[in-house]
């Protein structure tokens, strides 16, 4: 049996290759306007195409290789559609959508030729109570009204898929972006490498077919894409976490006082250890539960080896990104310098698909029901 910690060869090469691009064509520091043309590439790197099965256009791979791709993504803060489109609208079809509607929009997002979202409630969290959009049926098909705020959105989304209430339940429907009915509206955000904005819908005319989930499986569905989401996000922060300890480890070789650098003083070389022994637990949970997480049915099983692996993943990534602000001296403030950004990003991830105390309330809880 396989040990589902150590990597396939296919699998190093795709983090290798992924490694190697993003080195040169990360865009974290670069003006919005060379956003589209790195999506570009990814899109022809066949990124976009990784969960997607091979019947719809995709290369038929699985939350392993997702994940190995937004660990590198972390560790670069790039800045793309990449999260929205990939880790949320695409699992959510393919979790909730019926054939017909995975057979008309899965294509188009695994080829990178259309960028979508998902939007559920604030913090992209599944809650019937906590969605702030409502649909209603009429003689030509549904309508929308509400506001979504807090949306993963670079404003380059081509369509959304918005979880709406009506009067018997939940309803997922294809939303374009450019209909008429729907606004955007950018927020002022503090993570400036993950951008968000407000949508609102006025009365938004849909036909019938704008509504893509098979009822039967939406609930557990969309539980299952949270808990994927949160799978994927941790990933992208044992990627942040690994380089604010590189860049950490570099910095302090460099930088010398009292005739020495500051990386053989030995309470320097214990944060750093630190550092690293929580990266390390955190990506051997990231990749455990990867590897097993495409045979959990259950939602909630799904989601309770998630969490494990959510909690220690956040923490490693504040905890490494606070020290390379300090470990880094007064210029881990400054722009010039990364670990804010990291900072930044870390605090943003702490937030999202739940904080991480509820993650761990979900642990404690099956753990004293199993007691």
């Amino acid at each position: 049996m396989q040990n589902v910690l150590l990597l396939s060869d296919e699998q190093s090469a795709l983090q290798e290759t992924a490694a190697a691009f993003l080195a040169e064509f990360a865009n974290a520091r670069k003006p919005r306007d060379e956003d589209a043309a790195l999506w570009q590439r990814i899109a022809e790197l066949g990124w976009p195409a990784v969960q997607v099965p091979e019947a719809l256009g995709g290369l038929g791979m699985g939350p392993v290789e997702l994940a190995l791709l937004m660990e590198e993504m972390g560790g670069r803060l790039t800045r793309s559609p990449f999260f929205a489109s990939v880790v949320l609208a695409q699992t959510a079809l393919i979790e909730t959508a019926d054939a017909a509607a995975q057979e008309r929009h899965l294509p188009a997002l695994a080829a990178g030729e259309a960028s979508a979202t998902l939007i559920l409630a604030p913090g992209c969290e599944w809650s019937r109570d906590a969605l702030s959009v409502g649909c209603r049926r009429d003689e030509d098909g549904w309508v929308l009204s509400g506001e979504a705020f807090q949306v993963i959105d670079d404003g380059s989304c081509d369509v959304a898929f918005v979880a709406a209430r009506h009067a018997d339940g939940v309803a997922l429907f294809h939303v374009p972006a450019d209909a008429p009915g729907v606004e955007r509206v950018a927020l002022d955000v503090w993570d400036l490498t993950r951008p968000q904005m407000t949508w609102r819908f006025r009365d938004l005319r849909l036909p019938p077919d704008a509504r893509v989930d098979d009822p039967q499986r939406l609930d557990a569905g969309l539980a299952r894409t949270v808990a994927h989401a949160a799978l994927q996000l941790a990933a992208e922060q044992v990627g942040g976490a690994a380089a604010c300890l590189e860049m950490t480890v570099a910095y302090t070789r460099e930088r010398m006082q009292f005739g020495k650098p500051v990386a053989s003083f030995q309470a320097v070389k214990h944060r750093c250890a630190e550092m690293m022994l929580r990266l390390e637990t955190a990506r051997s949970a990231v990749r455990g539960v990867a590897a097993i997480a495409a045979g959990l049915v259950d939602a909630d099983e799904l989601a309770r080896e998630v969490a494990v692996a959510r909690v220690l993943a956040n923490d490693a990534y504040r905890y490494c990104a606070q020290e390379a602000v300090q470990l880094h001296g007064g210029v881990g403030f400054t722009w010039e310098y990364d670990p804010q950004l990291h900072f930044k990003r870390a605090q943003w991830g702490s937030q999202w698909f739940g904080t991480a105390a509820r993650w761990r309330e979900r642990v404690a809880t099956h753990l004293l029901d199993f007691a």
